[in-house]
Formats: C-alpha cells, sequence, structure tokens
C-alpha cells in the first residue's frame, strides 16, 4: 500500500469519524454525516483527498457485502413468499417512476427525448445503501412494511441490466463490436443464478461444516469474505451487478446453521466499507455545479423526492398497503440511489449527455440521498398503523430505555423469572414475539415488547450491550446453538442464561461459556417427586436422601452423555435403584 494510500485513509477515516460523531449527538444520523465528511475533504472541498471515483469503486464492496448479510435472513421459501412484491410492486414502482422522471427532466430541463430517459429511468432506482441499513438498526426490516421496502430494491438491483440495455439501444456512440446484446446479458443473469444456487448447496454448507468442525475462527472471516466476493466476482465477470451475486450466496446461506456466525463475520467489513461508501458519495459531489446552478439541482432533488414519495405512496394503496405504511414507505424510497451513478457514466460514454450535465444530475442524486435521514425521522412515526388501546403495548424494545436484566421469552417460564428480578429491584425489559402473549401481560400492566430476542440487532436496541444479565427463556428449538453462541460473543459483559428443554438441548449448548442452563421442568418434577413420597409415608429425612442420591446420579449420567453422547452405554446404564439409598420400611 502506497504511502499516499494510507494518508487518504486516515484522512477519511478521521473525517468520518468527527462528522458521525457530531451528527449522531445532533440525532441526525450516521449517513448524512459520512456525506458531509465527504463534502469537506474531497476535490471540491477542502481537497484533502482526491480520485472520488476509485475510491467509490473499492467502496462498493460495502453495498455487496450488505446485499449478502440480507440474504442471510432470507432463505427460499421466504423469498418466494416475496414474489408478488417483487416483481409486481417493485416492477410497477420502476416504470411508473422511470416514466414520470424521464418525463419531468425532458419538460424542464430541454433534453433531447433519448437522454431525459437515459437520466430520468435511473432517478427511478432508490438507495439500498441507505434504506436497508436504517430498517436493519430499527428492527423493521422483518415488518411487512419493510419486506415490501426490500423487495422493491431487490428488484431495482434486477433491473440494472434491463436499464442498460435501454441506454445502449439509445446509444450515439459507435457500436462496441465486443459488447453482448442485452438478451445475451439475460440469459447470463439466469445462467450465474442457477450456477451459484447450485454451488451453493453443494459446496458451500459442507464447507462451512466442515470449517465449523475444525473451530478456527480466522477461517470462517475467511471462508465469509470469499464466498461474498467469489459470488460477486462470477456476476462482475459477466457484467452483471455484483451485489446481486453476493445476495444469491447469501440466501443460499439462510438456512446454514452457521448463518448467524458469517452475519457477525461479515458485517463490521459491511459496516467499515458502507460508511466509506457514502464518504466516496459525498467526495463526488460537485460544488461548483451547484453554486452555477443552484436552483436547478435544489429544484430538480426536490421533484426527485416529492415525485417518488407521491407515486410509490400512490402504488402501495393499490398493493393493498395502509396509509400510514403507504406514505412511510413512499418517504424511505423518495431518494436516487448510488447505481444511478453507475447509469449517468454509461449515458455519457452512449453520447447521449455531456459530462456537465451528468455531474450535474450526480449532485441531484446526492442531494436527494442527504435528504433521507431527515425524511427518515417523519417515516419512523408511520411505521405501524395506528395503535388502538387495545395495542398500545406492541412496543419494540428500541424504547425500552436501560436495565439491568433481559427477559427473552414470557411465558411461564419467562414471568417467574422476571417477576423474581423485579421483586429484588432490577429494571427489567421483556421481549416476546408473540402478540397474544403480549396482549395477556397488558391486562396486568406488564409492559413486554414485541420482537425476536435471538436477533443481535434487537437484543442491541433493548439494551442488551449494558445488561448485566440476559435471560433466553423461550420455548423448545427457539434458540440454536449458534444463537447462543454469537449472543455470548457480543454481550460478554453480560450473565447469560439459559432455558433448556430437556437434556438434548444441554448436550446441545455444550461448551458454551454460559452463567447456567437450566432444565425446565427438571426442579417442579423433584419437588413433585418429593410430595408424592411424603403422601406415601417416606419420613422428610428419607426424602431428602432419595433426592440426594437421584440428583448426583443424575449428574453423572449426565456428564457421561456430554463427553460420549446422548445414547452412550454407560448412561443407560445408570438408573436408579432403591439400594442407592436405605431400603424404605413400610408405612
Amino acid at each position: 500500500m502506497s504511502e499516499e494510500a494510507i494518508r487518504d485513509g486516515i484522512v477519511m477515516l478521521g473525517a468520518a469519524l468527527a462528522m458521525v460523531l457530531l451528527f449522531r449527538r445532533l440525532g441526525l444520523g450516521a449517513t448524512l454525516g459520512y456525506l458531509i465528511a465527504g463534502i469537506l475533504i474531497g476535490p471540491h472541498g477542502l481537497h484533502l483527498v482526491g480520485d472520488a471515483e476509485g475510491k467509490i469503486g473499492v467502496a462498493e464492496l460495502g453495498i455487496t457485502l450488505l446485499l449478502f448479510v440480507v440474504g442471510l435472513e432470507l432463505n427460499l421459501t421466504r423469498l418466494w413468499r416475496l414474489r408478488r412484491d417483487i416483481f409486481g410492486f417493485g416492477f410497477v414502482q420502476v416504470v411508473i417512476c422511470g416514466v414520470a422522471l424521464s418525463a419531468a427532466v425532458f419538460y424542464f430541463t430541454g433534453f433531447t427525448t433519448a437522454a431525459a430517459i437515459a437520466l430520468g429511468l435511473p432517478l427511478a432506482l432508490s438507495s439500498t445503501a441507505q434504506v436497508l441499513p436504517m430498517l436493519q438498526s430499527a428492527g423493521r426490516l422483518n415488518t411487512p412494511m419493510g419486506e415490501r421496502a426490500f423487495s422493491i430494491l431487490l428488484f431495482q438491483d434486477l433491473s440494472i441490466v434491463p436499464l442498460i440495455t435501454i441506454i445502449a439501444a439509445l446509444s450515439r456512440a459507435p457500436a462496441d463490436p465486443n459488447a453482448p446484446p442485452g438478451w445475451l446479458l439475460a440469459v447470463y443473469t439466469a445462467v450465474a443464478v442457477v450456477g451459484l444456487v447450485v454451488v451453493g448447496r453443494y459446496a458451500l454448507n459442507p464447507l462451512f461444516r466442515l470449517i465449523g468442525r475444525l473451530g478456527e475462527r480466522e477461517l470462517f472471516v475467511a471462508a465469509g469474505l470469499f464466498t461474498v466476493l467469489a459470488a460477486a466476482g462470477v456476476m462482475g465477470y459477466f457484467g452483471l451487478s455484483t451485489a446481486l451475486g453476493a445476495f444469491v450466496a447469501g440466501v443460499m446461506l439462510a438456512d446454514s446453521p452457521y448463518r448467524h456466525e458469517l452475519e457477525a463475520d461479515v458485517d463490521p467489513f459491511r459496516t467499515i466499507l458502507l460508511g466509506l461508501f457514502f464518504v466516496a458519495v459525498g467526495m463526488m459531489l460537485d460544488l461548483h455545479a451547484i453554486a452555477e446552478r443552484p436552483l436547478f439541482v435544489i429544484g430538480l432533488a426536490a421533484a426527485v423526492v416529492i415525485v417518488k414519495s407521491s407515486l410509490i405512496f400512490g402504488i402501495g394503496r393499490l398493493f393493498g398497503l395502509p396509509v400510514r405504511q403507504a406514505f412511510a414507505l413512499g418517504l424511505l424510497l423518495s431518494q436516487g440511489g448510488e447505481f444511478g451513478f453507475v447509469l449517468f457514466g454509461q449515458a455519457q460514454a452512449a453520447l447521449l449527455v455531456a459530462p456537465e450535465a451528468a455531474s450535474l444530475l450526480g449532485a441531484v442524486v446526492t442531494l436527494s440521498m442527504a435528504t433521507t435521514p431527515f425524511l427518515m425521522m417523519i417515516a419512523r412515526r408511520f411505521y405501524e398503523p395506528a395503535a388502538g388501546p387495545a395495542r398500545d403495548d406492541l412496543a419494540t424494545p428500541d424504547s425500552a430505555g436501560e436495565s439491568s436484566a433481559i427477559v427473552v421469552g414470557y411465558g411461564r417460564f419467562g414471568q417467574t423469572v422476571a417477576q423474581m428480578l423485579i421483586a429484588a429491584g432490577f429494571k427489567v425489559t421483556t421481549i416476546d414475539s408473540d402478540a397474544e402473549q403480549i396482549d395477556v401481560a397488558a391486562r396486568f400492566n406488564l409492559k413486554v415488547y414485541y420482537g425476536d430476542g435471538t436477533r443481535l440487532d434487537l437484543l442491541k436496541q433493548a439494551g442488551a450491550g449494558d445488561a448485566r444479565a440476559i435471560v433466553f427463556a423461550m420455548d423448545q428449538d427457539q434458540l440454536s446453538r449458534e444463537e447462543l453462541q454469537l449472543a455470548l460473543k457480543t454481550f460478554r459483559q453480560a450473565a447469560i442464561f439459559v432455558r433448556a428443554y430437556d437434556r438434548r438441548a444441554l448436550i446441545e449448548y455444550k461448551g458454551l461459556d454460559t452463567a447456567e442452563v437450566v432444565r425446565e421442568v427438571f426442579e417442579s418434577a423433584v419437588v413433585m417427586g418429593r410430595r408424592a413420597l411424603t403422601a406415601l409415608g417416606v419420613d422428610e429425612k428419607k426424602v431428602a436422601e432419595i433426592e440426594k442420591a437421584y440428583r448426583t446420579k443424575d449428574k453423572a449420567r449426565l456428564r457421561i452423555q456430554l463427553e460420549k453422547g446422548l445414547y452412550a452405554e454407560e448412561a443407560r446404564a445408570l438408573t436408579f435403584r432403591p439400594s442407592d439409598v436405605m431400603e424404605p420400611r413400610e408405612p
């Protein structure tokens, strides 16, 4: 790495750190801080860092990693369930917004019809790099509105190939004899996706199973990054969207038991590169172009936001979204997108627009992206339908505030644990994914927050980073070993307790650094056994001896099962017999 590259990295990271801290403190979000940092240090600002185009090319890896992480949350079954939103809602949004914005560019700028189409269609795309992280951090990606937003963004990514084909068809430049026709690009897309699916099913899962047995964390990091880059590289080789390749790879691993480990390993790289992407976008903002025609840039950016939010609101209503969610969705997707820069470059290479016009439209996209944090503040008020009196308690953990302990699962087990902690004077945040159970708790004036408490992002919102204890009290098979392992790594300051359904669950959690794993019916069964013996006339001393002997035998059996497996021969032989204690006398 050259000295200049190191210096540029120091300046970019330093500026990003300072601006994000400032904008976070002001409540304006990290994205706007990154953009402002880029504007300040870029060639049109203080000129501390140059080559914005080169840097955005590297930082686009952040978008690729983002799509991989999103893919990990979507298995094929769920993706099939979203097909109507992806290919219905997404298609209608791109076509209607693209036509409307092309007409606006043609009417207000005086560009030719071909140039207006080449510039207007890219404006229909929204910023995946902004919207998805915001939905993830707010814990809204898996809500109905979040899924629709994701579906539209996914179709927009798929539409890059046909949009490039349209611009190529309008081109005034001499035809490139080596460039593949549009129909061949479509074939390449289908072949590459099918190839990635086959490789994911028959190669990736066995690979991660092997790495999991070795237990080398560095190998997980290397394999995760290799998977993302290899999938992206396959798509890039055919001239397709690299982010789409990473997304397909993520979907193929969505059912893998190692998906949480992969997400934890890739996420730091995704966060840093995505931040640098926005810094590079800010660096590309041509302040001189804005200064020369400020009303044009501001007016067109405002038009993009207003037109897209209005049209998406209308389309959302047609697809059955409630008014509040349709309005929030329109605000979320109202900005221009990062792929607009790519398509403006294609339009410039096709001799449809001059470099100055492409620069102006780039400034319009950047300015519209800068409005997103402010619009998100408004959209948060409309994420969910208006809550009536019976649903006031369906709050999410991001509003819980700090607490000493978090209890995940508020059934019969979690209720007892939470009430005992509260009785000792500790502040407790309780989380459950069953709305009916939350309703029952509300009738007793108990506040239970809605959400999937096995998700790291939701636990972070609930304050798990500062909690002293975390109790997973859910039913059978709701917490995998990988999820528990990830929680232990992330929240090292907290003592983590786990409700285990049976001996099998105890064995599954073997070797993990939990504070305690408790079998859910063991103690209550021992209590009933004691009382049954008492009812049969056994004196208290003997009852205590029998309980002690049983516990000793059970621990020995469990120790063997942990070492040699559930059905170990020695464990089966360790049955409890009357000779293990004094012979009881007939009453």
